[in-house]
């Protein structure tokens, strides 16, 4: 089927205005993440918190991933500033963890990943 068969007829230069499906906050805010996520190491990190049963220190990731602190930092940086992961300090250590509420829509998103 062609998409002039779809499109109803208009006249040339006549545009119409479309319904946005998500409020703009709503919608800024998942970008958000999805940018956060759109990197292989943070959507494995996301991963890794999402079905540990404790905090995972940065070493826990240098280990896994074979990747230096800092580069295991900045990731995780990038993951905290979207709200997806939350630190607490021990001592000298920080442990992180998937933010435990989540929106609802974040929430569904972080499930969906597999």
């Amino acid at each position: 089927m062609s998409a002039a068969r779809i499109l109803p007829d208009r006249e040339r230069g006549v545009c119409c205005a479309l319904e946005p499906e998500l409020p703009a906050e709503r919608a800024g805010e998942l970008a958000a993440v999805l940018r956060a996520l759109a990197d292989p190491t943070r959507l494995q990190i996301v991963l890794a918190l999402r079905e540990a049963t404790e905090p995972a220190c940065v070493c826990d990731f240098t280990a896994t991933f074979g990747l230096t602190q800092g580069t295991i930092s900045h990731h995780i940086g990038k993951l905290r500033d979207a709200g997806l992961v939350e630190a607490t300090r021990r001592g000298i250590w920080t442990y992180y963890r998937l933010t435990p509420h989540l929106p609802a829509h974040i929430r569904r998103l972080v499930d969906a990943l597999r």
